[in-house]
């Protein structure tokens, strides 16, 4: 108990004699101090008292695949301080290779009596992907807010950039530029964006009577090592321009150009998709696709908080327009 004081009045900022008081229940605290005390308990991990469960916590989980792509931290930047604007704490829940799977997270957050989670990527977008959890979430009425598209069967609220906006941008920039060979890098075949972005890709080809043959699309995990690996493979194919399902993995095709003695943008040009931080300070500045994610954070909080209130939002996607940024990575087509 002595330790779960300390620890409690540490978080806070308070001293141990103000959490005794909020633990036994006794006047003299301040109601903001109350519930910052009983946050903090849940984040801990430590059990309310048995006078203190009657009510969720005010916690909110904020479930996201990775930290590694900058694009996750900077939703979280914007999820999390919306949700303290609400009076509301994020719990931050990270997936790890081979640790806690988002399926634990869930099982955990349902302990803690979590108000609602949002989820910004994972396995919702996924279709051959285990979904039983969210299920599970469902089943308990727990608000839910998804932030990128998932599968048909998942009945929740979803905010999403347009793939099929953004493909379409890219590629009639590459086309402008004299690209007849575009390559595409995308995410694995069941990842549900990465199936919409190959969608668009054909449809904006036979718009401008161009071709995209099954030798110029390539898979990939979401990761620098991976774009660098099936960009070689479409190197090799003779492609000039390649369109990346992330900056992550435009950056691997960068590197890919540069190993087999390639320059970008002069002899291949790549787009990449986020504008994730730093996307400016790499050589070349990376030509990428805006996600608006001030505005799609922002409005994954509002609907979460509309159903914390118990009012009724519809369950479909809600799209936002993403912004093609010209940088240097992209130009003219070489005459060969």
């Amino acid at each position: 108990m002595t330790r779960r004081l300390a620890q409690v009045a540490k978080k806070v900022g308070v001293s141990e004699a103000t959490v005794s008081r909020v633990l036994n229940d006794k006047p003299g605290v301040s109601e903001a101090t109350r519930q910052s005390v009983l946050s903090a308990l849940d984040v801990l991990g430590y059990e309310r008292p048995t006078q203190l469960r009657g009510e969720r916590a005010r916690l909110v989980g904020l479930v996201l695949p990775e930290l590694q792509n900058p694009i996750f931290p900077a939703f979280a930047e914007v999820i999390g301080g919306a949700l303290a604007q609400q009076g509301l704490t994020p719990v931050l829940c990270t997936q790890t290779k081979g640790g806690v799977s988002e399926a634990d997270y869930v099982e955990l957050l349902l302990q803690q009596q979590v108000s609602g989670v949002v989820f910004a990527g994972g396995l919702f977008a996924q279709a051959d992907a285990p979904h039983d959890h969210y299920r599970l979430l469902a089943e308990r009425n727990i608000p839910v807010v998804l932030v990128n598209a998932s599968i048909a069967d998942l009945d929740f609220p979803c905010i999403a950039c347009d793939d099929a906006v953004a493909v379409e941008q890219s590629w009639r920039h590459l086309a402008s530029l004299g690209h007849e060979r575009v390559g595409l890098v995308l995410g694995p075949s069941d990842h549900i964006p990465s199936r919409r972005k190959l969608t668009a890709a054909r449809q904006a080809a036979e718009a401008m009577n161009a071709e995209l043959p099954d030798e110029f699309v390539e898979r990939a995990m979401f990761s620098l090592e991976g774009g660098q690996a099936a960009a070689s493979r479409l190197l090799e194919r003779g492609v000039t321009g390649i369109i990346c399902a992330s900056d992550p993995l435009a950056l691997g095709a960068v590197r890919a150009a540069r190993r087999r003695g390639l320059h970008v943008p002069h002899d291949i040009s790549v787009v990449g998709y986020d504008d994730s931080a730093f996307m400016t300070c790499t050589e070349p500045p990376l030509t990428t696709v805006r996600q608006p994610i001030e505005a799609m954070g922002r409005a994954a909080v509002d609907l979460l908080c509309a159903q914390i209130q118990g009012t009724e939002v519809p369950h479909r996607e809600l799209l936002f327009e993403p912004e093609l940024v010209v940088r240097g990575s992209t130009a003219q087509a070489s005459a060969k």
